[in-house]
């Protein structure tokens, strides 16, 4: 029977509504214009999924010394001098979190229909240290979710598989009485059914090509959760 729904962030519950500035413009603003074209944008440089970094995840002051140190050390491979390392590292930093998040016009009311189900709600998210902040900024900080855990805090990246043991443990759930929401299919549906949830893969495009299996549900938007929950709480 199930009992809760864990829901991935980005791509899933919510999208990027608007972002900072391009890296190559910060690259170009700093004088280093023919470096920028080399490095890439922020998503470039992110930690692979799967990435585990318990000790950098001790506080938010840590995880962020954690993350600039991470773009020092991608910066002077790239050869940016050491003298202007600092500047430009602190500037790529800010832009990359100055992006602003916005619902998806299917997630509120989703959210709403499985929580009037009586369903246990959370988010799992390869995410920054403030994904309460992201959650609130995309409408969604009405929502009756027991856990929101973010890799930043938890120390490590979806698949790992104790990320998503720290989500169900935070709810009170076992992995068999809970579905896993989620666009991307590493993170979001092997992850999760390796550790014996149900995943539900959501495409939004209608383009996904991989082949469904046991256990696994392709859903082309929120509402379709919803009736799935319903069936599956039978």
């Amino acid at each position: 029977m199930l009992r809760g729904v864990v829901f991935d962030f980005n791509g899933t519950l919510a999208e990027l509504a608007s972002t900072g500035r391009p890296h190559r413009d910060v690259f170009a603003a700093h004088g280093l214009a023919h470096l920028g074209a080399r490095w890439g944008e922020a998503w470039d440089h992110a930690p692979e999924d799967g990435a585990r970094h318990e000790a950098a995840s001790r506080s938010a002051g840590a995880y962020h010394r954690w993350e600039l140190d991470r773009l020092r050390a991608d910066a002077r491979r790239l050869g940016v001098p050491a003298g202007r390392v600092d500047a430009l590292v602190t500037d790529l930093d800010r832009e990359t979190k100055a992006m602003t998040m916005r619902g998806y016009a299917d997630a509120a009311p989703a959210v709403a229909a499985l929580e009037k189900l009586g369903l246990r709600l959370a988010v799992c998210s390869n995410w920054y240290w403030d994904l309460d902040r992201a959650i609130s900024q995309s409408g969604l900080d009405g929502a009756a979710f027991t856990a929101a855990v973010t890799s930043a805090r938890a120390g490590m990246r979806k698949p790992d598989p104790r990320i998503y043991r720290i989500t169900l443990d935070a709810c009170g759930l076992t992995p068999a009485e809970t579905l896993f929401v989620g666009d991307v299919w590493g993170p979001d549906v092997a992850g999760p059914r390796a550790v014996g949830m149900r995943a539900a893969h959501l495409c939004r495009s209608g383009r996904e090509t991989t082949a469904p299996e046991p256990g696994v549900w392709r859903v082309g938007g929120l509402a379709q959760v919803v009736t799935l929950a319903g069936e599956l709480r039978c």
